[in-house]
């Protein structure tokens, strides 16, 4: 059993960093599935559908802005990979990782972080994509909170509509003060 893992958000100026892992059968054939960056909406929204359905295993897991702000996004990252590991039903024998190795977790003899293993491993791909719609999902429902944000739109990451809200209406609770973001 392989599990893939690929977080999102590790970038995003605003909400929570999210991970998946995900255990994909032998035979699972996905044509087109690839890096979640690398799909439109609409494709990754049905893909991460056909994911779930027929995955051995998945997990998902999130680590908010108040755990981000105190530890870091590299050591929140780390725990919502982690997390979503402990979520499978099974514990996979080895482990794919989009491009770092994840202390705490497993042997180190028994994961392999890939660079760009979101565009070469199918596992990590499905990971990619099941993380990023489950986020996407979650700033959307945030932008109901903070409609003045577009957080709908840009999902949280510094876009110029971002920089211009903020320069605006000031940081909200979900904001990664931890980033010491530089408005121009």
């Amino acid at each position: 059993m392989v599990a893939g893992i690929d977080e999102v958000g590790r970038g995003s100026w605003a909400g929570p960093v999210v991970a998946a892992a995900v255990v994909l059968h032998p035979k699972f054939n996905l044509p087109g599935l690839n890096d979640s960056k690398k799909l439109n909406a609409t494709t990754r929204e049905k893909f991460a559908e056909i994911i779930q359905k027929e995955a051995l295993f998945f997990g998902i897991a999130q680590i908010e802005v108040g755990v981000i702000n105190r530890q870091g996004i590299g050591k929140a990252s780390f725990m919502a990979m982690r997390s979503a590991v402990k979520k499978l039903k099974e514990r996979p024998h080895f482990i794919l990782v989009d491009a770092f190795y994840v202390p705490y977790l497993i042997d180190k003899k028994l994961q392999i972080g890939i660079v760009r293993g979101d565009q070469l491993s199918i596992s990590i791909a499905a990971a990619s994509v099941v993380a990023k719609v489950y986020r996407d999902k979650l700033m959307e429902k945030l932008s109901k909170s903070y409609p003045k944000y577009g957080f709908e739109r840009h999902k949280g990451y510094g876009t110029a509509d971002h920089q211009s809200a903020i320069k605006k209406f000031g940081f909200t609770p979900i904001h990664r003060t931890s980033f010491n973001i530089t408005i121009n």
